[in-house]
């Protein structure tokens, strides 16, 4: 035979496109419409429906950025249209490219009953009337702005409210009811499914010439000119290749239905509740319509947030989770960043997500499920066992940008030995559409192809909601057992790891951090709101230190619902859109208002506390929020009094500052030219290469430009060393030099303080910002060889290597921190950075002779313009210290330190913490109430130096027993008691003291 293949996929398309699918619905009417555009922000559907409205025209322009329109939609069942299935057409102007990221709308019926979302890829609403009754329906559209446009990344003042155009952004093509054709639509996807099918097989397979053929037959039956009539002839002649079964080692893919809503990103958060009630709507209609459908959401804010806002949408929600079709997943708050967060808000992500799912639902999640976040940390195996979970799901590592990753499913290993089953599907989306090309790379690239046969796939249109379509499930039904596919099945994930589990009985192990080699700026875009994240978790963990410690010495009632709602708004903003810096204008707008809100309640929460425990008094009492810090640990004592000064001597070149411990010069550029331990005599900078040098960089990455640092950015670089003027001075006792610079836009105004008895040169930065596309840095070269770095994480600390030997290790040239950096020699040796707010930072490694370096370098500000045109521009405070002569112990205290200072209140009575902890290594990180309500203590202690550690934790209250618990305070089998500890390198411990 003639080879025709090109003449037979080309017709097969074009008559799929241009004819099948336009026959889906045959005939049509329009309906009658009419509108109120709303002069503000949106309102309670049952405002909706009782607004009064004006004529409208399809064809007509609506909608400004951010605004609602209230559509009624009116009309009748054309008599002669009796027995034929009806819908609704509504086409508000979509763009089928831009699902999830343009106009939508909610769709109700005029009892308030929501219906389902109208999007792109969702033109139908189902009508129930029957010929010569009538329609009736209202349409909440949101004419929300277009932001990653065709050219992606520009600059647009539409991301804010404030800042955004009046004009009317839409226009409505129509708005109809129509003939549903369901024999042409069961046309369209087998013509569909069996087109992108024969793509993926081999080019002469006699599977592939088969299909070819049939495809062929189809057309040459169907009749273009009625195609309504023709369409079960042409199916027929399809039915034989769409019933062979697949082969026996077909690849299995569980499939489930999905959206990824992101709860904040190219719109603000009151957006994604409509969002949310859109998608569900839809998903709960389509699980009605689709027996063996499931679909699967995370958030439990999601949720919560349909419980508050759309009651109506929840109610159908919650009884389509009782069938079991609607399946809460993850068990966290929010899809949250998993790098930047405290270790203490990742458990609360997963108790605030749990408690809420077994509150409604009577359910917990098995799985943390993040398919989108930016990177994960190496802390997160042992926080998802400890909080009882079986199973971790994401895609994202498929995203890297030089590495692949050499698994699908395997164990994961954290930094204390724990490890987590883990499943990447490799058909590398969250997204997935069921097409021929994903179900064929699922099979093709799976990892494990030798050893086991399933994967997962989320199904659905996503990031910014719509979740999955008929379309998509019809193609599901014809891929489950389909010659030449992989097998699909509706399932619900844990199912899939069950069956993945039990058949791969060896996995392949990956140890420590899941580095994405990719959105790395993520780590210092927006600053402000990473500052204030930081401040409020903070705050938070002291608020409960002290209100636990009022409630038990003093009878206070302990505040537990403001504590949840304060830690629900911080839990929110750890959002991996939110937290990393890479939404809106309008997003961080709101994130600097709501976690100011949140960090003044917290504050006010321990100083109301901190007032009760200290009495009325004269005393000046120093209350200590941690088990590392000055005076007594978690509790409070009279402060000493002022004592000792630094020195500080005036020299030619700059400044000396002295105390016992380190000696510092700061030249007249303001910059450290030596800092010597005294102990050790050892110099701390290398010659002719000062410390606390600021360099501007250009920062354009090739795309995502909040999200990226690429590395070439490192090839071109400012000094700034030009001041505009410097002074020294003693203030309080603490050598003090201050430092003002001026470059570019932008100012820069530097406290250098050494107080006495401190290691630790403290940096005040105050910068006034005003760059464009520009990183700054802040570098300290160091006269250590450092064959490692250890970077603080959650409960603990990383080592990465300095050298980049492998495309591994080159990949991570930006690299994330939370409260210190450490560089140290073999010998103990070593200096750190500690910080309140930067999470990004770099190292090399030079050699000079016979001289080896290692430079440590902040990332402090970014001024990347999309999304948000004006990222980080004005003002922020920044506080680093240089700590001299440190090994881990001494970085972790002082970040600690740093992070959670001492407090002076004036006051009568001292005040006995509620437990006091002995053995090196071990931190006490939180104290507070039991979420149960019961009155118990709880206790959160890790070992944070990387070693076996012992001690002893003691009770200051009377109580009748310790006893080990989950992260979320759940009960354990077989659980340790009693305060005798000894922990693993880097182990969490939960402990419940009963209170006699």
């Amino acid at each position: 035979m003639h080879e025709d293949t090109s003449l037979t996929v080309g017709r097969v398309k074009r008559v799929l496109t241009e004819r099948v699918v336009p026959a889906i619905h045959s005939e049509r009417v329009p309906l009658e419409i009419a509108a109120h555009q709303l002069p503000g922000e949106p309102i309670a559907p049952t405002e909706g429906l009782a607004l009064e409205f004006e004529p409208f025209s399809a064809g007509s322009m609506w909608g400004p950025a951010w605004g609602t329109t209230w559509f009624r939609l009116r009309g009748e069942v054309p008599a002669e249209w009796a027995g034929k299935k009806v819908e609704a057409l509504i086409d508000l102007g979509f763009d089928v490219n831009m699902t999830g990221f343009q106009c939508e709308a909610l769709a109700y019926r005029p009892d308030g009953t929501p219906v389902k979302s109208l999007n792109p890829r969702n033109q139908w609403l189902p009508v129930d009337a029957e010929a010569g009754q009538a329609v009736e329906f209202y349409l909440e559209g949101a004419s929300n702005p277009v932001l990653l446009d065709y050219h992606p990344f520009l600059p647009t003042q539409e991301g804010d409210i404030k800042t955004s155009s009046p004009e009317p952004l839409y226009r409505v093509r129509h708005m109809d009811l129509a003939v549903f054709e369901s024999e042409v639509f069961e046309l369209s996807l087998d013509l569909d499914v069996l087109l992108e099918l024969q793509a993926e097989l081999p080019e002469t397979s006699p599977r592939r010439m088969r299909i070819l053929q049939a495809l062929d037959d189809a057309l040459d039956v169907l009749d273009l000119q009625h195609i309504v009539e023709t369409a079960p002839d042409a199916r027929a002649q399809l039915a034989e290749v769409l019933a062979a079964p697949a082969e026996a080692s077909a690849h299995q893919i569980a499939a489930i239905g999905h959206a990824h809503i992101d709860s904040a990103w190219l719109w603000p958060v009151r957006e994604t509740v409509r969002k949310v009630a859109r998608t569900t709507s839809s998903m709960t209609t389509l699980i009605e319509e689709q027996p063996q459908f499931k679909y699967g959401m995370s958030s439990a804010q999601q949720y919560a947030w349909m419980k508050e806002h759309r009651p109506e949408v929840y109610e159908r929600i919650k009884a389509a989770v009782a069938e079991g079709k609607f399946l809460p997943l993850g068990g966290m708050w929010v899809e949250s960043d998993t790098v930047m967060p405290t270790g203490e808000s990742l458990v609360r992500q997963f108790s605030h997500g749990q408690r809420f799912f077994e509150r409604e639902f009577g359910i917990r999640s098995k799985g943390v499920w993040l398919p989108d976040s930016f990177g994960y940390s190496p802390a997160l195996p042992q926080l998802m066992r400890r909080a009882g979970f079986e199973w971790f799901f994401t895609q994202k590592i498929s995203w890297n940008q030089r590495n692949v990753f050499p698994h699908h499913s395997f164990l994961w290993e954290g930094i204390d030995g724990s490890r987590m089953f883990t499943h990447f599907p490799p058909m590398d989306t969250y997204n997935s559409q069921l097409s021929g090309m994903e179900v064929a790379k699922a099979s093709r690239q799976f990892k494990e192809n030798r050893v086991a046969t399933r994967s997962i796939a989320p199904v659905g249109w996503g990031d910014g909601g719509g979740g999955t379509t008929r379309e998509m499930t019809g193609k599901a039904a014809r891929l489950a057992d389909l010659e030449g596919s992989a097998k699909v099945e509706w399932k619900h994930p844990d199912e899939f790891f069950d069956e993945a589990k039990a058949e791969l009985t060896d996995p392949a192990v990956w140890v420590g951090e899941l580095y994405l080699e990719l959105h790395r700026g993520t780590l210092t875009s927006q600053h402000a709101t990473k500052a204030l994240h930081r401040w409020a978790e903070q705050s938070l963990i002291e608020a409960e230190l002290w209100a636990a410690t009022a409630a038990v010495r003093k009878g206070v009632e302990y505040p537990f619902e403001e504590f949840d709602r304060l830690w629900q708004i911080v839990l929110l903003h750890e959002f991996h859109d939110i937290l990393p810096g890479t939404s809106i204008a309008w997003v961080h707008r709101e994130a600097v208002e709501v976690l100011s809100g949140v960090l003044a309640d917290a504050e006010k929460l321990s100083a109301d506390a901190r007032q009760t425990l200290a009495g009325e008094g004269d005393r000046v009492l120093q209350f200590t929020p941690t088990s590392v810090g000055e005076g007594v640990a978690l509790g409070a004592v009279e402060a000493d009094a002022e004592g000792e000064m630094a020195s500080l001597t005036e020299r030619p070149d700059g400044f000396l500052l002295e105390n016992d411990l380190v000696a510092v010069t700061v030249s007249a550029q303001g910059l450290i030219t030596s800092a010597i331990d005294k102990a050790t005599g050892r110099e701390t900078i290398p010659a002719g290469k000062p410390a606390n040098l600021f360099q501007l960089h250009q920062d354009f990455p090739n795309m995502w430009d909040a999200w990226d640092i690429d590395r070439y950015y490192k090839n071109r670089v400012d000094d700034l060393t030009q001041v505009t003027d410097i002074s020294a001075s003693i203030i309080d006792g603490a050598a003090t030099v201050l430092v003002k610079r001026e470059f570019s836009e932008s100012r820069i105004t530097q406290t250098i303080v050494l107080r006495p008895g401190s290691r630790t040169v403290m940096l005040l930065n105050d910068v006034d910002w005003h760059e464009t596309e520009k990183l700054l840095k802040l570098a300290f070269p160091l006269d250590i060889f450092a064959r490692e770095t250890l970077a603080e994480t959650q409960f603990g600390f990383q080592r990465r290597v300095t050298h980049v030997n492998t495309s591994w290790e080159a990949a991570k040239f930006e690299t994330s921190m939370h409260r210190f950096v450490l560089a140290q020699e073999d010998d103990g040796f070593g200096a750190a950075l500690v910080n309140d707010s930067i999470y990004g930072y770099d190292t090399s490694r030079e050699v000079d002779g016979d001289d080896v370096t290692t430079t440590l370098r902040l990332s402090l500000l970014r001024a990347p313009r999309f999304p948000d045109p004006d990222t980080d521009h004005g003002h922020h405070e920044i506080e680093v210290g240089f700590v001299i002569g440190a090994d881990a112990a001494i970085a972790t205290a002082e970040g600690i330190r740093l992070n959670a200072p001492s407090t002076l209140v004036r006051g009568a009575d001292e005040v006995e913490p509620l437990v006091s902890i002995t053995g090196d290594g071990l931190v006490v990180s939180s104290v507070k109430l039991a979420e149960d309500r019961s009155g118990d203590v709880i206790v959160r202690v890790y070992e944070a130096l990387g070693r076996r550690a012992s001690g002893e934790l003691t009770v200051g209250f009377p109580h009748s027993g310790i006893r080990e618990v989950s992260l979320i305070e759940d009960d354990l089998d077989d659980a340790r008691t009693g305060g005798a500890l000894s922990l693993r390198p880097f182990e969490v411990r939960t402990l419940r003291i009963v209170r006699a």
